[in-house]
């Protein structure tokens, strides 16, 4: 299946979403800060990026910018999973690059739905 790289700054969440997505077939990597994250996504260039909103330093909605400006990252899809719940805070994140915007708590299926059709076919 997928590499997914995960960028969040819960110990809890990251391990959920590798618990789940290991369990569909992906393979998966975490960062738990943007900076960090950034770097990974550089390094490993995933199939995709699960990209949390609220971290310590870089936010994520500067790291998805920065993962979509970017030459060598641009075509990695990042799927923006936060608290954060207005509609303002979805319409930021795409305009920052991101592919989809999903709300916390999110549904498994939801999740693996949302993954698979960003995921290259």
């Amino acid at each position: 299946m997928a590499h997914i790289l995960i960028i969040d700054d819960s110990p809890t969440d990251i391990r959920v979403f590798t618990t789940l997505l290991e369990k569909a077939g992906h393979r998966v990597s975490s960062a738990a800060n943007a900076e960090d994250g950034i770097v990974a996504v550089k390094r490993e260039r995933p199939d995709l990026v699960i990209m949390d909103v609220i971290m310590p330093g870089m936010n994520g909605f500067q790291a998805t910018r920065t993962l979509s400006r970017d030459e060598a990252t641009a075509h990695i899809p990042i799927l923006i999973v936060t608290t954060k719940s207005m509609e303002t805070d979805r319409v930021w994140g795409l305009r920052q690059g991101a592919k989809d915007f999903v709300t916390k708590p999110v549904s498994e299926k939801e999740l693996l739905v949302r993954i698979q059709t960003l995921l290259p076919s």
